[in-house]
C-alpha cells in the first residue's frame, strides 16, 4: 500500500520539523527524477515513483543516523501500513542486496541490523527499487547531479566507494536510459530543476 501524493508530502514536511536538514530537498529531487523517468517508461506509474522517491529517506525523521535511517524508515512505514514505501526505505542503499558494501556508519542496534539483514534476504527487487537507487545516486539537495560526481563526493566524504556498487549504479543508469531511449540528464532536467 502507498500513501497518496498529498499524504507523502505531509509526511516529509512533518519529518523535516523533527530533523531539519538538506535531506528533505534531496528527497524532493529524488522524487522529481523518479517521476520524470517513470513518465518515460510505460511499465511504471509516475505517482508511485514520485511517492517512493519522496519518502525513501523518511527514516531521517528520527535523527541523524547512517544505517539507522534505513531501519527507522522501514519500521515507520510498516507501522503506517505503507509496505511498498517500506520496501524502498530498505532497498535504496543496497543495490547488491547485502550490507557488505554499505557506505557509512553501522549505528544500529543488533535488533535493527537483524531487521535489515532479514528483510534483504527475502526481498525481491523490482523496477521501482532500481529506479529509486538510481535517483538517490543523482539527487543532491540543490538539484540533479552527475552520477559519477555524486559517487566521487561520497568517496571523498567516507574514504571509499566499493567498485561493485559503483558499477551497479552505472549499469542501472544505462538500463533506464535504454528503456527510455533518452539521455537520463535531459529527462530529469539536470541543468534546470531546483527543489
Amino acid at each position: 500500500m502507498l500513501p497518496t501524493r498529498e499524504r507523502a508530502e505531509e509526511l516529509l514536511i512533518e519529518a523535516e520539523k523533527c530533523n531539519p536538514g538538506s535531506w528533505g530537498n534531496h528527497s524532493r529531487v529524488a522524487a522529481h527524477c523518479a517521476e520524470r523517468i517513470a513518465q518515460e517508461c510505460s511499465d511504471l506509474d509516475a505517482d508511485k515513483a514520485y511517492i517512493c522517491g519522496l519518502l525513501h529517506d523518511i527514516g531521517r525523521k528520527f535523527g541523524v543516523r547512517h544505517l539507522g535511517h534505513i531501519s527507522d524508515g522501514y519500521s515507520y512505514m510498516m507501522s503506517l501500513g505503507y509496505d511498498e514505501v517500506a520496501k524502498i526505505c530498505l532497498t535504496h542503499s543496497f543495490n547488491n542486496q547485502t550490507l557488505d558494501q554499505y557506505i557509512g556508519k553501522f549505528d544500529t542496534t543488533e535488533e535493527e541490523q537483524k531487521i535489515i539483514e532479514d528483510a534483504l534476504k527475502v526481498v525481491i527487487m523490482d523496477e521501482y527499487d532500481r529506479l529509486i537507487q538510481l535517483c538517490d545516486s543523482i539527487a543532491g539537495s540543490e538539484g540533479v547531479l552527475d552520477i559519477e560526481e555524486r559517487m566521487n563526493d561520497v568517496k571523498r566524504r567516507y574514504g571509499s566507494y566499493p567498485q561493485e556498487k559503483w558499477d551497479i549504479n552505472l549499469k542501472i543508469k544505462k538500463h533506464f536510459e535504454e528503456k527510455m531511449g533518452k539521455n537520463l540528464y535531459l529527462v530529469v532536467e539536470k541543468d534546470i530543476f531546483k527543489p
